[in-house]
């Protein structure tokens, strides 16, 4: 079966730019501390909110770039085993996997909503110095999850379509006739 390609442009425009997002955020952390620990030796005083905005930007670069990163297959993997196993028997392998990864995915999504809404519905504030609303903050665990979701099912189907055609290819050889 094949995907239809306009939603996975699509699909993939938003995925970049959530990693590129991401991105954005790695070098505001960078600028942050730096100019944290310059306001710590200039002036004598730390600037209040940089930890805080570091710790907020940590939980959005992980939930921005990992749908991004499972595409480019970047993920730590244990490939030690399942290199050694038929090319059949590994796309099978990575099939299972990726369901699997799409149900914990869909599972971590539905809780996530839950407990946004939930955390919205009750207008509560983080426990800091800054006190923002805690629920815009978790809101990206659900949105990261179902991104994630939704690339583990398109890395199972492209496997499906690498075991399908590995078991056309044999048997073809099957029923060719031996010279």
């Amino acid at each position: 079966m094949k995907l239809p390609t306009k939603g996975i442009t699509v699909f993939d425009h938003i995925i970049n730019l959530l990693a590129y997002l991401a991105g954005v955020f790695v070098v505001f952390i960078m600028f942050n501390i730096a100019a944290d620990v310059a306001c710590r030796k200039l002036v004598g005083t730390s600037l209040v909110w940089a930890l805080e905005f570091s710790e907020y930007s940590l939980l959005f670069i992980t939930f921005l770039g990992a749908a991004w990163l499972l595409r480019r297959e970047g993920h730590p993997s244990l490939d030690i085993v399942v290199n050694r196993l038929n090319p059949g028997a590994r796309a099978l392998v990575n099939i299972t996997m990726s369901v699997l990864g799409a149900l914990l995915c869909l599972v971590v999504a539905g809780f996530g909503t839950a407990t946004t809404w939930d955390l919205f519905q009750r207008g509560v504030n983080m426990a800091t110095m800054l006190e923002p609303p805690k629920a815009p903050l978790v809101a990206i665990i659900p949105i990261g999850s179902l991104l994630l979701f939704i690339q583990f099912l398109r890395r199972a189907h492209g496997y499906l379509g690498s075991w399908t055609a590995l078991r056309n290819k044999a048997q073809s050889h099957e029923k060719s006739p031996q010279a």
